[in-house]
C-alpha cells in the first residue's frame, strides 16, 4: 500500500528543508515494526510504501504526524498519456454514484497534456467508463479525482487532513508538566504540532491521590503519544514536599509555593532528560496561579524558558481543543490531582513577589526538591490505540 504526504510549513525552510523531509519520514516509520513500511520523498511530497499487514497501522499513525497537510492511498501508473485509459478503468469502481470532478497537476512539464487536458481527457473516460453512473460537477461535486504527474502518474480519491504542524523533534525537546486536568494535555499537543518532543512529569501525592488519578494521567499521556514518535513519563511522589509546605507556609502561599516545588522539581528531572525548556498549562487570569504576579513568581523557580502555549486562550477555547484531540473526556473523570487536594479556600491572589521568595527561602525545601527528583519513576507510554488504559497504566518502568 502506497501513501502519498502532502506537507506545508516545511516547504518553507529553505536549505533546511531536507532536514524537515527526513524528521517527518522518520517519525512516521519508526512507530511502525522494523521493515514494515519504507519512506522516500521527491520535491514537494514524501512516499510511505507500508507491508498489507501493517497498512492500516501505517495510515493511523500518518493521520496523527505533525508535519502532515494531507495523505491519500495512491494507485500509480506509468507516466504516458495511455495510462489514462487504465485510470478510468480501475478508477470507475473506486468513484460511488453521483457527481464527480478531476484535479490534476502536472509537475513533470514534459508531460503531454497539460494539467487543464488531463482532466478533460479523464474526466471524459470517466463518464464514458461510468455508463450514466457518474456525472461531472467541477463547482461542488460528491467526490475528486486527484492525479499528479511527478516521476510517474498518481491517483487517488477521499484525500484526508493531517495534524500540519512541524515534525516532532525539529525544534529541540522539552518538559511538560502535566496534571489531570483540562489544559495541560492541550498544551503537550500544541508545542509537539510545532516540532518539540516531551517528556512529562506528574506530581503524585500517595495516599492523598489515589491510584486512579495516576492511572488518569498515564491515559493522558498516552492519548498524547499518539501524535509523536516516543513519550517518556516521569511520576514524582510528592507528599513529602507538600507536607513540608503546609507546615511552614501561610494558608494562602500554599498553591503558589507548591508550583514553585514542581518547578525546580521538573527543572531538575528535565535537565537530566535534555530537555531546553518546560512546557505548562497555565492561561492568564483563569486561576489564582496564573495572574501575571504568580506567573512571576513560579515561571523564576526555572533557569530554562518556561513555555505557556495556552495563556493567550479563553477556558472555553481550551475545552474546545481538547474535545478535538481526545483528551477531554479523561481530564473530567472525578479524580483530584495534588494542586486541587492541598489548594486553600482563599489563595493569594497579587503575590508581592518579595514576599513569596522569603516565603519559599523559609521552607528550606532543597534537599526535598533533590529527593523528588531522584526518585521519579519513568515509564514508557504505549500510544492509546495500541494497548487498553489499563495495560497504558501499567506500563514497564524504563531506564531514566
Amino acid at each position: 500500500m502506497l501513501f502519498l504526504i502532502k506537507y506545508g510549513e516545511i516547504s518553507l525552510k529553505g536549505r533546511n528543508r531536507a532536514k524537515f523531509e527526513h524528521r517527518l519520514m522518520d517519525n512516521i516509520v519508526r512507530r511502525l515494526p522494523a521493515g514494515a513500511a519504507r519512506a522516500r520523498r521527491t520535491w514537494g511530497r514524501l512516499y510511505v510504501e507500508a507491508d498489507d499487514q501493517h497498512a492500516a497501522a501505517a495510515e493511523r499513525i500518518i493521520g496523527n504526524t505533525f508535519g502532515v497537510v494531507a495523505f491519500a492511498r495512491v494507485r500509480t501508473y506509468d507516466k504516458s498519456t495511455t495510462a489514462l485509459d487504465r485510470i478510468a478503468d480501475e478508477m470507475v469502481a473506486e468513484l460511488p454514484p453521483g457527481s464527480f470532478k478531476v484535479e490534476a497537476r502536472r509537475e513533470d512539464k514534459s508531460f503531454a497534456l497539460t494539467s487543464y487536458q488531463i482532466a478533460c481527457e479523464l474526466g471524459d473516460r470517466l463518464v464514458r467508463a461510468g455508463q450514466s453512473k457518474l456525472t461531472v460537477d467541477v463547482g461542488a461535486p460528491d467526490t475528486t479525482l486527484s492525479v499528479e504527474v511527478r516521476d510517474r502518474i498518481y491517483a487517488y480519491t477521499d484525500a484526508r487532513r493531517g495534524p500540519s504542524g512541524l515534525p516532532v523533534g525539529v525544534s529541540g525537546r522539552g518538559m511538560l508538566l502535566l496534571s489531570g486536568g483540562i489544559d495541560s494535555p492541550v498544551a503537550g499537543y500544541l508545542v509537539a504540532g510545532r516540532g518539540l518532543a516531551i517528556d512529562a512529569v506528574y506530581f503524585h501525592s500517595y495516599p492523598y491521590t489515589g491510584e486512579e488519578a495516576e492511572q488518569k494521567v498515564h491515559q493522558l499521556a498516552a492519548h498524547l503519544a499518539r501524535y509523536m514518535p516516543r513519550l517518556d513519563l516521569h511520576v514524582v511522589p510528592f507528599t513529602p514536599l507538600q507536607l513540608l509546605i503546609k507546615q511552614r507556609s501561610h494558608p494562602d502561599e500554599v498553591t503558589l509555593l507548591m508550583r514553585a516545588c514542581m518547578m525546580e522539581v521538573a527543572q531538575l528531572v528535565a535537565l537530566r532528560r535534555d530537555c531546553g525548556c518546560l512546557v505548562t498549562g497555565e492561561s492568564l487570569g483563569q486561576v489564582a496561579s496564573q495572574t501575571l504576579e504568580s506567573l512571576r513568581v513560579t515561571g523564576s523557580h526555572s533557569t530554562l524558558p518556561v513555555l505557556r502555549p495556552l495563556i493567550g486562550l479563553s477556558k472555553e477555547e481550551i475545552i474546545s481543543r481538547a474535545r478535538a484531540i481526545g483528551t477531554f473526556e479523561t481530564s473530567i473523570l472525578p479524580y483530584p490531582d495534588c494542586c486541587a487536594l492541598f489548594a486553600p479556600r482563599h489563595p493569594v491572589i497579587r503575590p508581592r513577589f518579595e514576599r513569596l521568595e522569603q516565603s519559599f527561602a523559609r521552607l528550606e525545601a532543597a534537599s526535598l526538591i533533590g529527593e523528588a527528583a531522584d526518585e521519579a519513576h519513568h515509564h514508557r507510554v504505549t500510544p492509546a490505540w495500541v494497548e487498553s488504559a489499563a495495560a497504558v497504566a501499567t506500563a514497564a518502568s524504563v531506564a531514566g
